[in-house]
């Protein structure tokens, strides 16, 4: 009975308690707040970001149930736990599939050969700056920024391993782009995704966000490009590359099942997730062949080296392992997807609480609707902006398009002010073994605000 202290009042709308004022709502609260603390020290702590958000989301569920247990209407938190599931569940299998693409291309060495390529070349420093970066502001569009930003590092420690300025400076760059570039499509991010699904936003209206975008990346890229040495770097002419079976038959079928997922929203109304589940059994199809096929093609290849005398070829096709769907699977950032899972039951169980409503009435209501949603995107430098923009989504303020799509960007770009403020950051702190870090990050802030404060006026400028 203490989490009844301070009496909750009824909220006669909608028959659910007010738990704001009360020992529970207090308790729940600091248990979110620990939780993220937790989270948002997964650097020093090497805690896995997942871990606090599941137990702070089973134990405020925990105090909901035994609230509105002692008050005899135990099936009101029950049906609103369900709810918050079937929003998490949704976006779960979206974006397992999506994952699931993206890992069956690294893997048939579409990635890798990308890096291959680029490494041959002998780039000057400042044309790899420019080269990964437009890279990573390109690929993030339809891959997650977490693999494109570690994609183009890869390619920076590779030519440049010892000098620690540049790396730094091209890392920065890749954040920018990488979270830039994901802003503009329904498939870049996870928050993206999230607005598309709730329908606050058509799939074709989000493309109006490519010139902000742009902007969002250009500005510091050129700012930073004239503190890059010019001089070129050795081209790396000894690894060996070669695309497996079946690389670009996966990449026709990944467009194929977004076109799917975009079909099933916009012309049936039914959820994304249907088309890309579909899509999952085009690339489970691909890789049954594929797996039927292999004996024959590496009979032919075998023979092929015989001929050549290819002894390279030939130890090559010895360790051959077939196409594996469900290791695709297995190899989804599972840490990524269950924190997810932890914020969105946090953030719901506050939501059902009745704290967003407060802190909707404090932004929404006592500011206008461009201040709040500025606001939210520096807010997420400090917060993943995943809790941000879902919170923003449940508290479903009155807004136009052109706000809508403004907390769409700014949520997705408000995460380069800082290197903690979004996953690409985090994990390129990691990779780079301190050459790039907070710190570093922080020296370029000043030049990453004037590029997000431009794509706000630039959104304006065009969709005003």
């Amino acid at each position: 009975m203490l989490l009844m202290v301070s009496m909750p009042s009824w909220a006669s709308a909608a028959g659910e308690l007010n738990l704001t004022t009360s020992l529970a709502g207090f308790t729940a609260l600091s248990l979110f707040f620990i939780a993220y603390l937790l989270v948002i020290g997964e650097e020093f702590i090497h805690l896995r970001k997942s871990k606090p958000v599941l137990v702070a989301a089973g134990i405020i569920w925990l105090i909901i149930g035994w609230v509105y247990t002692q008050h005899g209407i135990p099936t009101h938190a029950e049906e609103a736990f369900n709810e918050n599931l079937l929003e998490y569940a949704q976006l779960l299998l979206f974006l397992l599939v999506a994952m699931t693409y993206i890992n069956a291309m690294e893997e048939r060495g579409v990635f890798d050969s990308l890096r291959v390529w680029m490494t041959s070349k002998g780039l000057s420093l400042r044309s790899l700056f420019w080269v990964t970066g437009i890279l990573a502001f390109a690929i993030s569009s339809f891959a997650n920024n977490l693999t494109t930003a570690m994609l183009m590092c890869a390619i920076v420690l590779k030519v440049a391993p010892t000098d620690n300025k540049f790396i730094n400076i091209a890392c920065i760059n890749i954040v920018i782009a990488s979270n830039a570039g994901g802003v503009f499509s329904p498939f870049g991010d996870i928050t993206t995704l999230m607005i598309w699904q709730a329908g606050l936003v058509k799939f074709e209206q989000f493309f109006v966000l490519f010139i902000p975008s742009l902007v969002n990346f250009l500005i510091p890229a050129l700012i930073m490009s004239f503190f890059i040495s010019n001089e070129k770097s050795e081209p790396i002419l000894d690894e060996e590359f070669i695309i497996k079976r079946g690389a670009k038959r996966i990449i026709f079928l990944f467009v194929l099942t977004i076109a799917t997922a975009v079909m099933c929203h916009s012309f049936v109304n039914m959820p994304p997730v249907l088309g890309m589940m579909m899509g999952l059994g085009y690339l489970k199809f691909l890789g049954f062949y594929l797996r039927r096929s292999l004996p024959r093609s590496l009979n032919k290849k075998r023979t092929l080296a015989e001929i050549n005398n290819d002894e390279k070829a030939l130890k090559r096709l010895g360790n051959i392992v077939p196409f594996d769907i469900f290791d695709k699977i297995a190899r989804a950032e599972w840490d990524t997807l269950l924190f997810f899972y932890g914020v969105v039951m946090c953030v719901g169980g506050l939501g059902f609480m009745g704290y967003l409503s407060l802190v909707s009435e404090l932004l929404y209501s006592n500011w206008s609707p461009t201040y709040a949603n500025i606001a939210v995107g520096v807010l997420s430098a400090i917060v993943d902006n995943i809790p941000v923009v879902f919170a923003v989504l449940t508290m479903n303020p009155a807004m136009d398009l052109q706000q809508w799509l403004l907390v769409t960007m700014t949520a997705g770009v408000g995460g380069s002010l800082l290197s903690v403020g979004s996953a690409s950051g985090v994990a390129l702190m990691g990779q780079t073994k301190g050459k790039y870090s907070f710190i570093g990050h922080l020296k370029w802030s000043w030049v990453i605000a004037l590029g997000y404060a431009a794509s706000i006026y630039v959104h304006f400028l065009i969709n005003g």
